[in-house]
């Protein structure tokens, strides 16, 4: 009776407290840290004045936030403009629900999971949950009756909508191999269609079998995110700041912890879904039932860190696209490379009865080729149109050499 009220009320609660501080916490350490590494890519200090090499910086702008004045102004609808942040920060917290951040922690006869909730059909949940998001954006884009916010919000709609197709699409060749919609599954617990899940070795991850669907997903994260070099919901040089100019103090706030909240929580889907989870080199098995599982928590936790320092890489590394390229991008090539990714992973499966390495060379030889194709034919019409051009500019400039010549 004990352990049942432990496994059933008491466990989950400690969790659910854990992940949300851990959230929190997760933050302020990418606040500090996209600070200080843009300085160290820029060739300057970055915050270093607030505590140890800047560590209270984010608490010093957590201060600043709680006891900035509240402005709201008098042309917003006030309660859709107060909901707005609400509806953007849930939705990233509520998604780390299904994430499994570790194996298991065994104690005598009680084994704790290291996931909140094991759902068969996690990988819907978070597709589900993450496409929430948009309307938070939207939302308070229009609630702010600014038209920069609503330019900011219209692009971002149709951006996220455009890019979730690529990212929905880009993981089914995984759902195909691993035989299961739970995330767990996915990581590597349990039996695979086509064998073992990923295993401990990198060679055994699914980024490797699904590259092109893996470069697929992970851009289409950062357009879902927002995050340069697809930010045009909130480019500054045109929009001021976007779909949340109208917005100050703590809800601003709120706006800037969903966009890392994401970012953390979308790097610990692609670490469970392409990289192996919690598994490296069977270190976490090493220890015993209690610090197998405190061990498969840091090599995820690790994985994790690894990919949001390349989120802040791109960041400062990339240029912003224009709005055309940014959605040319995403409909004339992502999306070839994911749907690619399906046919030949199941043709492959079928033609090569489960060899992944087939499945793994065959699906880079394909989008390379439709890569190929699609630039050879956006290469033809975009000469094609500058030849018309040219066309129509010919009698201007031969009626501008006769009366040059008349002259």
């Amino acid at each position: 009776m004990e352990i049942n009220i432990l496994e059933q009320i008491v466990i989950p609660i400690i969790k659910v407290l854990f992940i949300a501080h851990l959230l929190v916490i997760g933050v302020m350490v990418m606040i500090w840290s996209e600070r200080r590494v843009s300085g160290w890519i820029q060739d300057r200090l970055g915050p270093n004045r607030v505590g140890p090499q800047g560590l209270l910086q984010p608490i010093a702008d957590g201060i600043k936030f709680l006891f900035k004045e509240d402005l709201i102004p008098n042309h917003v609808d006030k309660p859709l403009y107060v909901l707005a942040p609400a509806m953007l920060l849930i939705p990233a917290m509520l998604t780390i629900a299904v994430v499994p951040f570790g194996d298991a922690i065994t104690i005598g006869e009680l084994e704790i999971s290291l996931q909140i909730a094991d759902i068969n059909i996690g990988i819907l949940y978070i597709l589900a949950i993450t496409s929430l998001g948009v309307y938070g954006v939207v939302i308070g884009a229009w609630a702010s009756n600014n038209k920069y916010s609503l330019l900011g919000g219209l692009r971002s709609s149709a951006q996220m909508i455009s890019y979730e197709l690529t990212l929905g699409l880009g993981i089914i060749g995984v759902l195909m191999l691993s035989g299961s919609l739970s995330l767990r599954t996915i990581a590597g617990e349990g039996q695979a269609i086509a064998g073992e899940g990923q295993g401990s070795y990198p060679w055994e991850w699914n980024f490797l079998i699904h590259f092109p669907a893996f470069l697929a997903f992970t851009t289409a994260m950062f357009a879902e995110t927002n995050r340069l070099p697809f930010d045009l919901a909130e480019a500054e040089q045109e929009l001021v700041a976007g779909y949340h100019t109208e917005y100050s103090s703590m809800k601003f706030a709120i706006f800037f912890m969903a966009e890392y909240m994401n970012m953390i929580v979308g790097s610990a889907v692609v670490v469970t879904l392409f990289l192996g989870g919690w598994q490296f080199f069977g270190l976490e098995t090493m220890g015993g039932p209690i610090w197998s599982g405190v061990i498969s928590f840091a090599i995820f936790f690790i994985k994790t860190g690894i990919f949001l320092f390349v989120f802040i890489w791109v960041r400062w590394t990339l240029p912003r696209f224009r709005y055309d390229q940014l959605m040319n991008f995403g409909w004339k090539f992502l999306l070839p490379v994911a749907l690619t990714s399906i046919v030949v992973t199941g043709t492959l499966y079928i033609a090569t009865k489960g060899n992944l390495v087939w499945i793994g060379i065959g699906n880079t030889v394909a989008a390379f080729i439709v890569v190929s194709i699609v630039a050879g034919i956006l290469a033809l019409d975009n000469n094609s149109k500058a030849a018309a051009q040219d066309t129509s500019a010919a009698p201007l400039r031969q009626e501008t050499l006769t009366i040059e010549a008349i002259e």
